[in-house]
């Protein structure tokens, strides 16, 4: 074996940030000497890893090969060093990324639970949306990710964690809000705000309006859960958002969920990781207490 951990980590970093001098800073490395690894490296194995597109090194399909064998071969090297300064089985840090309801109401309290459960684990989190989550994932970006609906992409992992159902609402003072029922018809005359284009709520919502209304009035878009439900309570827009994003508004009386029995909409929340990245004891335990913290709050509820 020739070639370095030092390598495979320059390999990794680089991948990771389609840069070398990013690479170099992050490794705390010379521009000139993350080069020089990567260079040995390539010359090693005697195939390209990387292919210049304008200013971003991407993967070649030989790199796209070694990438999860490299990030194997680091994780288990760190765990060997931590290992032998008596530290916890679950030491090291894992990348998480989660969509904006996994991570506004249930990752932090997971968040909270590892950092007392297992002080050597650091999570590098992000909330980013469901598309985005599955392409980081995907591109090695994100070790773990937590999705909203479903992701049938063969080269990615799924796990449902837990259910949500979306409910579709309007301010109180929508000419909607004291009606008994909502109709089909009465929906697509409203005018609408929704999530934006790639995200897990909006993916769910256009999919079960699908075949039912045709043309559906969406007068805006955003990324924001809170700027839907302001233009709501402030407007005459509907929105369908997620039951945890707006039930203490609902109790509040700023907003109130329409009875629409032509339309039931529940979501899985699931965790996604790559089908081809090896065994990770820290994935599994961070899968494994969320699970735990679910089955706890349903007892609970």
């Amino acid at each position: 074996m020739r070639y370095s951990l030092k390598q495979l980590a320059v390999f990794d970093a680089v991948a990771r940030f389609e840069s070398v001098s990013i690479a170099a800073d992050k490794l705390a490395l010379t521009q000139s000497a993350a080069s020089m690894a990567l260079a040995q490296l390539e010359k090693m194995l005697g195939r390209p890893l990387f292919e210049r597109q304008g200013r971003r090194l991407v993967l070649t399909n030989w790199g796209k090969w070694l990438r999860p064998r490299a990030k194997q071969l680091l994780f288990d090297a760190q765990q060997i060093e931590l290992g032998f300064y008596d530290q916890q089985i679950i030491s090291g840090e894992l990348t998480l990324a989660a969509s904006q309801t996994a991570a506004e109401h249930l990752v932090p309290e997971l968040i909270s639970h590892l950092d007392s459960a297992f002080p050597e684990l650091r999570i590098e989190f992000e909330e980013i949306n469901s598309g985005r989550v599955i392409d980081g994932v995907r591109n090695y970006q994100f070790d773990l990710g937590i999705i909203e609906g479903r992701c049938d992409d063969a080269r990615i992992e799924q796990q449902i964690w837990c259910h949500d159902h979306l409910v579709i609402v309007a301010s109180a003072h929508h000419p909607y809000a004291n009606k008994e029922r909502v109709s089909l018809s009465q929906l697509e005359q409203a005018k609408w705000v929704l999530r934006e284009q790639g995200a897990g709520t909006r993916a769910i919502f256009d999919s079960t309006l699908h075949g039912l209304i045709d043309d559906l009035d969406v007068w805006r878009e955003y990324s924001h859960v809170p700027v839907l439900r302001q233009l709501v309570a402030d407007g005459l827009y509907l929105s369908c958002l997620p039951y945890l994003d707006v039930i203490k508004f609902v109790e509040n009386g700023d907003l109130v969920v329409l009875n629409t029995p032509d339309i039931k909409i529940e979501r899985p929340l699931s965790f996604v990781w790559r089908s081809d990245s090896l065994d990770n004891p820290l994935r599994d335990c961070i899968k494994r207490e969320a699970m735990k913290l679910v089955k706890r709050n349903q007892r609970i509820m």
